[in-house]
């Protein structure tokens, strides 16, 4: 057997360049691991791929990424055996943390322990590059500059001195609506990811917290107004800052200590009893 924890991630930054002729978009990002994961057992089975989750919100079949991860690693590594997956999922679903991608580099992790391949974080990255453009960060985790759809990282100093408080409100938001929404609205504001990137190496956390910047953020919070009464709470009671994360609904902040981020927690918990709320620290590598 293999366990495996899958880190759910936060983005710094997201800047959207440009709609590429693939239907893709051109990004440029800041990723940054967090310590809430969803944990992950496999073991070796005769034939196939079984997977069981401890909800009933996600499909246990083909539909699922992680399911779809290990078929990818089977066929790669021409293992004839199977395996089965069982989940614990702790990461909101549909909540812009890469809850999906996170089980699905997971997958693929603990599969190459599982059948002692001996494949380098690079190799499952490729083959993760196949199944999601979040995928591959998620199998390295830490703090990465990611750029084309997403899939081209680069490695940075790891961002671990620090708390999040992640809070979820009662919505759901589709990553294809979010960008759909995006190319109807207003341009973009000017990148910031570079600006980030030299924050990071740095290594002040006031300076990466004032560059937080999330380009879907205005869509998203639009038709969800509870973003912004989130983001606002939470910089009103000790937070360093606020963003949306990825294509949202959740919104998350920065604090220096773990008390700083339960105060800015207890705030949210005592406004919006409706929220799923984690105190958290910052990720490095896997």
């Amino acid at each position: 057997m293999a366990t495996v924890k899958a880190n759910a991630k936060i983005n710094l930054t997201l800047d959207i360049l440009n709609k590429r002729a693939d239907g893709y978009h051109e990004v440029a990002m800041v990723m940054q691991a967090v310590g809430l994961f969803d944990t992950i057992h496999l073991t070796q089975a005769a034939a196939g791929i079984a997977l069981r989750l401890n909800t009933r919100e996600l499909p246990a079949d083909e539909k699922n990424l992680a399911f779809r991860a290990a078929r990818v690693f089977l066929d790669a590594y021409h293992i004839s055996d199977g395996v089965r997956i069982e989940i614990e999922k702790r990461i909101p679903i549909a909540a812009g943390l890469a809850g999906g991608s996170t089980d699905a580099a997971g997958v693929l992790r603990g599969l190459n322990a599982l059948f002692a391949v001996g494949a380098t974080a690079d190799d499952l990255a490729a083959l993760g590059a196949r199944l999601g453009s979040d995928v591959p960060f998620c199998v390295y985790g830490g703090t990465m500059a990611a750029a084309g759809r997403g899939e081209i990282l680069t490695l940075l100093p790891t961002v671990t001195k620090a708390w999040a408080v992640l809070a979820k409100p009662p919505v759901t938001v589709s990553t294809a609506w979010a960008y759909g929404a995006f190319d109807r609205g207003k341009p973009p504001s000017a990148p910031q990811t570079a600006a980030m990137i030299d924050a990071v190496k740095s290594g002040d956390l006031e300076r990466i917290a004032a560059g937080l910047s999330n380009d879907l953020e205005r869509v998203t919070q639009k038709a969800h107004p509870v973003i912004g009464e989130y983001k606002r709470i939470l910089r009103e009671n000790g937070a360093l800052n606020s963003l949306m994360t990825g294509s949202g609904p959740t919104v998350y902040a920065l604090a220096k200590t773990e008390r700083e981020a339960e105060r800015a927690a207890e705030a949210i918990r005592g406004t919006h009893s409706e929220a799923e709320v984690f105190v958290v620290p910052l990720e490095g590598t896997n």
